[in-house]
């Protein structure tokens, strides 16, 4: 004989039951079947309502029950025909007019206790399965109504009863040895005590009905039909990802069910598991689905083989409260006082952890139980308070537990490493943590914010290692920006096949607009969208980073502002990867470029600036990749300006020398202001930059800056500057007529040694490595310790959109 339940859902309405019957159907003609079921969907709940409605003195509570009565009578006519209907449609009728009277009583009494909540939320289940029995009886099967709620014996203690498991299985085992057709209906829920109150089961409680009755007859197996396939390695709300779990053991469903999974409610687990009995989740909406199969007798597999683990659970809505003090240390009966203390006032704890000191306890409860436990704690260790041998208890509120569940982590090695460095390089602080000697269960408690993105991290991490998720947040969409955008969507085919990463871009930005979608902002819309979306500033978007709070975030500065850096160490502490292709940060006051480069090692996160000096070069890289192997560099010689070396390498004569430089402008080598190149304020910055990459303490007015502009060029606008450039083009001519008279070109060089920098314009000779620079190229110049003799030297394009952008997403990648 199988047991089958059938959930609120797969009840809802008639079309749902119509469902449900095809399974009975299927079910009975091949066993002998009991079905349990469900009230109709949402109806529990609108019975408590329309009796706290009553209790409040508000009389809207006759309108909920007459909708409920509607809703039931609807069903009636769904189902049982037309010649047929009359009796149970004054069925229906006569049991609402019952509810009705109760809560007339309510009313005038202005009073609801849970034993008239039992009572009131009975009439759910009676219902559902007394029309659900009458519709397969016209239908001409086997099929015989039984009233669970008289063969479920409890105690008195109502709203959640306490079964009597072996007097209520002496029941079944009678009732069903003396009714032995071939389906029998029965309510779920309902119960009642040695007097015959009706008693409820609590929460999951048909789950549990169905449970008791399978372990009373020793089922041959147990299926609960609920609207989803089986339980998932992650809430499905949380996780877009989660996938269904084809097999679990009962200890693993348990501590699944424990801590969340709303599948499967623990106390139905308990009366199966001890009889090994197997248990099936099915979906009714998708019947020939596998769902999940729970056993003690599950395939064995080589162990290597088996996932680490099965799933993710999390329970919101909790709150910690820690017990401290040096009075507690080496005292027994504490713990047994504090737990004493709980239980009289019925608070379920559901995590505990404690200091090898001894110094605190830390439990985890609901929050709803906050105000009773901090009395019961403090009136329980009153003396103790007053003596100051313990602290008055502290509490957390806002609280969430995220566990990760599988029998399989007890034989592996790295689990917990793994489990906590993926919640800490994405930010996310745990406030406790338990895991049990079986070690099934690591549990944590973190912030109730963070909720998701925990779920979805170690979701990617245990359950969907073939690719990685990255969130992007780019802010600029000018030349750089939007060939970095184009240049992602172009590739990103590539990085999900070789890299496994799939990088998607949540959120854009420019000085005036920015536009946010969790879901990727697509490659055909993300123009117009920016265009026609809110108002931007550097703040408002960080702020937005910040509370969506996905997982593997990192923000892209492809800007010039001087404002976007002001948001770099937010978005550091809050663990978000920083990629910037803006220089200000990491030229700004050493003490300032110190504190980010620390702030982000101290947050397990990144910042990447590879691109602030030769664009797509590998010149930070490369000094990093020497510091580390234990090198030094002792000077390095540069040129750093793509836009100075393009000026100087086509500054001929034959074209004016504004000329030349408005060419690159359009060409896209210099900064929107062109004189932040000419004056040598980029290449100040860039060797100020690479000097402090080479572990050296260097402020930027230090930097010895020998300008080749005439002041005036420097004073006004951009156009201002470009007439003061026609101005003196004599002077610029004068410059390159020195140079080519003595047989040398003109480069503006960069230069570090002994501790000083200096920028400048200089004569080079053909034999030195600075001489053959075309175009828009860089090159510098390292020596170190082992690069003593034969320098080590970079050299490529070192401006342009392109190679910039491609820079830009080098050091995406490198970042997750």
């Amino acid at each position: 004989m199988k047991v089958l339940k059938f959930g609120g859902t797969s009840v809802a309405n008639a079309q749902n039951i119509l469902l449900v019957e095809n399974i009975i159907k299927k079910e009975a003609s091949e066993n002998k079947i009991i079905v349990v079921v469900s009230a109709l969907h949402g109806v529990t709940d609108q019975l408590i309502k329309a009796a706290e409605s009553a209790s409040q003195k508000d009389e809207n509570y006759t309108q909920i029950i007459k909708n409920l009565e509607e809703q039931h009578l609807n069903v009636v006519k769904e189902l049982i025909p037309v010649l047929e209907q009359s009796s149970w449609l004054s069925f229906v009728k006569k049991h609402f007019n019952d509810i009705e009277d109760i809560c007339n009583g309510i009313f005038v009494l202005g009073e609801f206790t849970n034993r008239i909540k039992d009572k009131i939320t009975s009439y759910g289940e009676f219902l559902s399965s007394r029309i659900i029995a009458a519709k397969l009886k016209f239908e001409g099967l086997d099929v015989h109504w039984m009233n669970s709620s008289e063969q479920i014996l409890t105690n008195s203690n109502f709203t959640n009863a306490k079964v009597n498991f072996e007097r209520t299985e002496q029941n079944f085992r009678k009732y069903i040895n003396e009714n032995q057709h071939q389906i029998i209906i029965a309510p779920g829920f309902i119960a009642q005590d040695e007097k015959g109150n009706s008693t409820t089961l609590g929460r999951g409680g048909s789950d549990f009905t169905a449970s008791i009755i399978a372990s009373a007859i020793h089922a041959e197996e147990l299926q609960i039909w609920t609207d989803v396939s089986g339980m998932m390695t992650a809430d499905p709300r949380l996780v877009s990802h989660a996938k269904p779990i084809a097999e679990i053991s009962y200890q693993e469903a348990m501590e699944l069910s424990h801590f969340g999974a709303k599948v499967l409610y623990p106390p139905t687990i308990q009366p199966v598991m001890v009889k090994n009995i197997n248990l099936k989740i099915k979906n009714t909406f998708e019947p020939e689905a596998f769902g999940t199969f729970i056993s003690q007798n599950l395939n064995k597999v080589d162990i290597e083989n088996k996932p680490i683990a099965v799933g993710i659970s999390n329970m919101s809505n909790i709150a910690l409260l820690t017990l401290e003090g040096s009075g507690m240390i080496g005292i027994p009966g504490i713990s047994a006082k504090l737990f004493q203390c709980l239980s009289h006032e019925k608070i379920n704890v559901i995590l505990i952890t404690q200091s090898s000191s001894e110094h605190s306890i830390t439990i985890a409860i609901n929050e709803k139980d906050i105000l009773n436990a901090e009395n019961a704690i403090n009136s329980s260790f009153e003396d103790d308070l007053q003596l100051k041998r313990i602290e008055p208890v502290k509490i957390e509120k806002n609280l969430s537990i995220v566990a990760l569940v599988g029998e399989n982590m007890k034989s592996r090695s790295g689990v917990s490493a793994k489990m906590f460095g993926c919640l800490g390089n994405n930010g996310i602080n745990i406030r406790a943590i338990a895991q049990g000697s079986s070690e099934k269960n690591i549990s944590i408690v973190i912030s109730e914010k963070d909720t998701k993105k925990a779920v979805n991290v170690l979701h990617e991490e245990f359950f969907e290692s073939e690719i990685k998720q990255v969130h992007l947040y780019i802010c600029g969409t000018g030349n750089v920006g939007m060939k970095l955008i184009q240049q992602i969507y172009d590739q990103n085919e590539y990085l999900k096949d070789n890299l496994l990463i799939n990088l998607r871009i949540v959120g854009l930005s420019n000085s005036r607009k920015m536009i946010f979608s969790e879901k990727g902002i697509s490659q055909n819309e993300y123009v117009d969208h920016i265009n026609n979306s809110e108002n931007a500033s550097a703040e408002k978007f960080a702020q937005e980073m910040i509370s969506r709070n996905l997982r593997n975030s990192v923000f892209v500065d492809v800007t010039a502002s001087s404002e976007v850096p002001k948001v770099y160490e937010k978005l550091l502490k809050k663990s978000i990867n920083i990629i910037a292709c803006n220089k200000i940060a990491a030229s700004s006051d050493f003490e300032h470029y110190k504190n980010l480069k620390s702030t982000a090692r101290n947050h397990s996160c990144k910042f990447f600036f590879e691109t602030n000096v030769g664009a797509g070069l590998p010149i930070i890289g490369t000094i990093n990749d020497l510091i580390r192997s234990g090198d030094k560099i002792t000077s390095i010689q540069a040129v750093l300006s793509g836009t100075l070396n393009f000026v100087f390498n086509n500054y001929d004569g034959s074209q004016s020398f504004s000329e030349v430089v408005l060419q690159a402008q359009k060409e896209g080598y210099t900064e929107p202001d062109p004189r932040l190149d000419l004056a040598g304020t980029d290449v100040a910055r860039k060797i100020l930059i690479l000097a402090r990459e080479s572990g050296y303490s260097l402020e930027f007015n230090q930097i010895e800056n020998e300008s080749f502009l005439p002041e005036e060029c420097l004073r006004g606008s951009v156009e201002d500057f470009y007439q003061s450039l026609i101005k003196y083009e004599n002077h610029f001519k004068n410059l390159l007529s020195e140079a080519k008279n003595n047989g040398k070109i003109l480069k503006y060089v960069a230069e570090f040694k002994d501790g000083k920098a200096k920028v400048g314009l200089q004569h080079i000779a053909p034999e030195s490595d600075l001489y053959h620079l075309y175009g828009k190229d860089n090159i510098v110049i390292f020596k170190t310790l082992r690069y003593s003799e034969q320098p080590l030297v970079v050299k490529g394009a070192g401006a342009g959109a392109e190679v910039t952008a491609s820079g830009v997403f080098a050091d995406i990648v490198r970042s997750v």
